[in-house]
């Protein structure tokens, strides 16, 4: 059997149709039993206690809208999905509650786009 050169291997793979390469794909991951699939990173959590803040529940909470309240309204808007009118009832009715039982990271993320418009922000 002759071997390929990896130039002869990167002119098939440039000339080759995708349903020719699909079958590729399928003829290596039966002969060596493998997958093409991406790899999932899995994160390991030392301590049980850094595992439950991180999956706690906390309420996000407006309490200054700042100098730019069409900003704040339109990121209210985009983090609740309200209309318009709705939003600005939010923004206008400081200290107004924005997401309630909201997982810690996606209260960060409410967060940041808030203080991004503008807004003070508390994270209870």
């Amino acid at each position: 059997m002759a071997k390929l050169t990896h130039e002869e291997i990167l002119a098939y793979l440039e000339e080759a149709t995708i349903l020719e390469l699909n079958d590729l794909v399928k003829a290596i991951e039966e002969k060596f039993d493998v997958t093409a699939a991406a790899p999932v990173a899995v994160a390991a959590v030392a301590d049980d206690s850094a595992a439950d803040a991180a999956n706690a529940e906390v309420t996000v909470t407006l309490t200054d809208v700042g100098g730019t309240k069409v900003a704040v309204i339109k990121a209210v808007r985009e983090i609740t999905g309200l209309g318009l009118v709705d939003a600005k009832g939010l923004v206008d009715k400081v200290p107004s509650v924005i997401k309630e039982n909201v997982p810690a990271a996606e209260a960060e993320e409410i967060k940041k786009k808030l203080m991004d418009a503008g807004a003070s922000v508390e994270v209870k």
